[in-house]
């Protein structure tokens, strides 16, 4: 049992083991990051550049870079439309289960908040993909609790294979495994995977992880590696921006992806930009110290240091916000949202939502949106043969 006394940088038994620096150099890069230490003329000499490193990629995260925005934020739609064109492509998660065995302090699912948990069968997860395939979205996302035992890996796969149905791309967010596992549900189907390392401050989430595999943090920050090493075509970074020092976590993030890259020059590379969201029972969690300007700040550093990576925007943020993030930097947009076990088929989730989403617009409510803002929205961009 993985329990609060558990040293959280040790693996436990039955953890595939990866060999790789890549954690060792991330924490490094993170721990000597300063952000107070760049000035005007570090953030400048940046934003001319064409080719970023990791040191422009910490100017352009620093408090200095604050005053910088509008020009970050031209250089990012220049990157953008020059690798994207003006597409954004649409998907929308599917949660098919709550079950939880993490104690995670922050997080609406934790195996000891008090919700009504759920997890649909094969019938109903062919009834939601049905729902949701009827707006013409041909990209879904599936999401579980990190439960193996309640959502054991051959349900999943189930679930991918129900999809492939319907879907001509399935992304996953369920909880870390092994190259083995990974390969398997690639094989049913699968595409991407996306892991959120919450924090990459290790005494920090020490203490926001009391419970559960999760807390044990080199397994967790060593899944996109396993992933593509069994076979997944792309893998998501994030960061749970409002945890830790925002900045310090922002650059973590992408020095995780920028290494991760040059290790494995196949996969494709994406981020998620998400805040800290209010959730069930819990009124204190909300946000800390980002905001809008400080996301468009993290967001535009991405965009500019990996200029060929997807960077999705979630329901967590505004309309407002989503309608013109869009147009500068990011390439991908959920749409007809329901965060419950089993709302898009039912008039009544069968089970709670993990946290409270922002944008509740419909599939074809974000559709007219994207073509006012002179884009073309994308159902889907990867064809089979």
């Amino acid at each position: 049992m993985i329990t609060q006394k558990t040293n959280h940088m040790e693996y436990q038994e039955n953890m595939e083991i990866v060999d790789s620096a890549i954690m060792d150099q991330v924490l490094s890069a993170r721990e000597s990051f300063d952000p107070e230490a760049y000035t005007e003329e570090d953030v400048k000499r940046a934003l001319q550049k064409d080719v970023l490193h990791p040191e422009d990629f910490a100017a352009l995260l620093s408090v200095a870079a604050s005053s910088h925005l509008e020009e970050m934020a031209r250089r990012a739609q220049e990157e953008t439309r020059k690798h994207f064109g003006n597409s954004v492509a649409m998907f929308t998660p599917l949660y098919i289960a709550n079950y939880c065995e993490n104690y995670c302090i922050y997080c609406g699912f934790n195996c000891h908040n008090k919700i009504h948990r759920a997890k649909l069968n094969a019938e109903e997860i062919e009834r939601e993909m049905q729902a949701i395939a009827a707006t013409g979205l041909e990209e879904i996302l599936l999401l579980t609790g990190e439960s193996p035992k309640m959502s054991d890996v051959s349900y999943i796969g189930e679930a991918c294979k129900i999809a492939k149905k319907y879907f001509k791309v399935i992304g996953l967010e369920v909880y870390p495994m092994d190259s083995k596992d990974y390969a398997y549900l690639h094989s049913c189907g699968a595409d991407f995977v996306t892991v959120f390392q919450e924090t990459y401050n290790p005494d920090k989430y020490k203490d926001l992880h009391l419970g559960g595999r999760k807390r044990i943090f080199p397994y967790r920050l060593n899944t996109q590696e396993r992933a593509l090493k069994g076979g997944i075509r792309g893998v998501g970074f994030a960061a749970l921006l409002g945890l830790d020092d925002f900045r310090r976590d922002a650059f973590a993030t992408g020095m995780h992806a920028y290494l991760v890259q040059r290790k494995y020059p196949q996969g494709e590379i994406a981020f998620s930009c998400p805040r800290l969201r209010p959730i069930i029972n819990n009124e204190e969690i909300n946000p800390r110290d980002v905001h809008e300007p400080q996301l468009l700040q993290v967001i535009c550093a991405y965009r500019l240091f990996m200029p060929y990576a997807g960077i999705t925007i979630s329901s967590r943020e505004g309309s407002r916000f989503r309608d013109q993030i869009i147009t500068i930097a990011a390439t991908k947009i959920s749409a007809g949202v329901d965060v419950g076990i089993g709302g898009h088929s039912e008039k009544e989730a069968k089970g709670d939502e993990q946290f409270e989403i922002e944008d509740g617009r419909t599939v074809e409510e974000i559709r007219e949106m994207i073509v006012r803002q002179g884009m073309q929205p994308v159902m889907s961009d990867y064809i089979y043969v």
